[in-house]
């Protein structure tokens, strides 16, 4: 939820404001009554590539697999006739 603050409490509380920030609270702050800026907690990009060393690290201490056991169990679940 978003919280109406005024510039002057802004300027007097900003240690305070900042850290409500920083725990995800968002504030609208006003000038005279009239709202002029938001201030709301910086948001972290996705990342969109892994690297393949990061990806063999995780493989390599996740659950082993078996191919042929895994293949296997495919083809008894999976209907065949599709």
């Amino acid at each position: 939820m978003t919280k109406v603050i005024a510039q002057r409490e802004l300027r007097n509380h900003n240690a305070r404001v900042i850290d409500e920030v920083v725990s995800g609270q968002t504030f609208l702050v006003t000038r005279n009554g009239v709202p002029v800026a938001e201030l709301r907690p910086v948001r972290r990009p996705r990342r969109t590539f892994v690297p393949r060393a990061e990806l063999l690290a995780l493989a390599a201490v996740g659950p082993h697999l078996d191919a042929a056991e895994f293949r296997s169990d495919l083809d008894r679940i999976v209907d065949q006739s599709l």
